[in-house]
């Protein structure tokens, strides 16, 4: 089990989770990297922050959008914690497309904070 994350990275990962526009995503890694914890311990500490988020969506706890973070395959990763399905069928609702093994195009649908600097991907045709 990861350690607890601080209370400064928690609410930077739920700030940038908030943020995340309809039938974008980002990975578990990007939001550690921009909350200043990089590498796959971060990325852990992320998901471990998340983890609580869809059951506490299914009973109207939060309206954060949980389901747009997946994993750097381009996966959901909540199939274990019995969601996926949920996750899947929410992000196609927003237009995000999987293929049959179940991989989104990160290249065409993760999305950058404008102030990252990076280049964003461009916005999705719905």
């Amino acid at each position: 089990m990861p350690p607890s994350p601080d209370a400064t990275f928690r609410e930077q990962v739920l700030a940038l989770v908030a943020r995340i526009p309809p039938g974008r995503v980002m990975t578990y890694g990007q939001l550690a990297l921009l909350a200043g914890r990089p590498g796959p311990g971060g990325a852990r500490l992320a998901g471990f922050v998340l983890g609580s988020l869809a059951g506490r969506a299914q009973s109207g706890e939060t309206d954060l959008p949980w389901q747009r973070v997946i994993n750097a395959q381009g996966k959901v990763s909540t199939h274990k914690l019995g969601f996926g399905d949920v996750q899947e069928r929410l992000l196609e609702a927003e237009g995000v497309t999987f293929d049959a093994s179940g991989r989104c195009d990160l290249a065409r649908w993760q999305w950058w904070p404008p102030e990252d600097g990076r280049d964003a991907a461009p916005e999705p045709l719905l």
